[in-house]
């Protein structure tokens, strides 16, 4: 316990150290990839409500949305790199859907800043359904039954169908536009199965929903007994993460100190935004510096190789 203590007094006076030594210039525009009033956008506002009560750093929220955070890439990309202007997206935003788009922009256009957390992304269905497991689901494919799997994304939909490829079923593939959708989908009985990234562990806990599988290249925090996509014969995974960025060249001090701030109250769980992500998310998980750098290097490496795969 006393180690633990000194830990978090180490990591709270290194937080105030950092944020002594560099403030913002001026208000930070805070452009937000996300639907306003989702949980994402949320949790990017209320990541800007409590630093503006811990820092006094003044915050204006923009909704930047589309393309799966290209959108917003392209804007902040030539905006002043020096701390005024930073964006929340995902990390898949940096990885699958830049390298997928050939839109004329590579990650090392930005500067990674920190995530705040990382998906819980399952391959989920209705408990009504019938299907315990992941091999009931496939069962139940292989017998005839024709299965409509709800995705969000492009790079959902690729990896749908190598789940199908890998079991020797097809999917009837479905991609709509946000995870609620994809949930409202299977509720309504318009989809049989789908990828959902957190939204479901209310449903699940009440028993409506099941998590079949995990999306995720580790176990599931709510169900730790699904199969793991290398258990089901995928070697690729959904695993991502809610990133800030900023334009390219941000000054290490500013993108630490913003990085150090943003990290500090994410993890903390008696704050705004770290109770949303307990809530949702099973907490925080906080990539920056030479860690992060290595973590969007790898994913837009890993997107070539998914596409290939699923375009053979």
């Amino acid at each position: 316990m006393k180690r633990f203590l000194l830990a978090a007094a180490m990591s709270f006076v290194g937080f105030a150290a950092h944020a002594a030594d560099w403030t913002p210039p001026g208000p930070i525009k805070l452009m937000i990839a996300f639907a306003a009033g989702g949980g994402a956008d949320t949790q990017a506002r209320l990541i800007a409500e409590d630093l503006e009560a811990k820092l006094g750093w003044q915050f204006i929220p923009e909704q930047v949305t589309g393309k799966g955070g290209l959108n917003l890439a392209a804007a902040i990309k030539d905006m002043p790199n020096d701390g005024t202007a930073i964006g929340m997206v995902v990390t898949e935003s940096l990885g699958y859907n830049m390298r997928a788009a050939d839109a004329g922009m590579t990650p090392d256009m930005f500067t990674p800043i920190v995530t705040t957390a990382g998906f819980q992304m399952a391959v989920v269905s209705l408990s009504s359904k019938g299907w315990s497991s992941f091999d009931d689901m496939i069962a139940a494919a292989k017998a005839g039954e024709e299965l409509r799997f709800g995705t969000m994304s492009p790079k959902l939909s690729d990896l749908a169908y190598l789940i199908g490829k890998a079991n020797g079923v097809d999917f009837n593939i479905v991609q709509v536009r946000g995870g609620r959708a994809v949930m409202d989908g299977v509720n309504a009985g318009d989809m049989d199965l789908g990828f959902m990234a957190g939204i479901q562990a209310k449903g699940v806990a009440a028993g409506d929903l099941v998590n079949l599988a995990s999306a995720l290249s580790e176990p599931l925090k709510q169900t730790p007994e699904a199969p793991k996509m290398s258990d089901i014969g995928v070697e690729f995974t959904a695993d991502g993460y809610f990133l800030f960025i900023g334009p390219a060249g941000m000054p290490e001090d500013a993108r630490t100190a913003i990085a150090d701030a943003i990290a500090e109250v994410a993890s903390d769980e008696n704050s705004k935004a770290g109770g949303i992500i307990q809530k949702a998310f099973g907490g925080a998980s906080v990539f920056k510096g030479a860690e992060l750098d290595a973590l969007i290097a790898g994913d837009y490496e890993a997107a070539g190789a998914l596409l290939d795969a699923a375009s053979e």
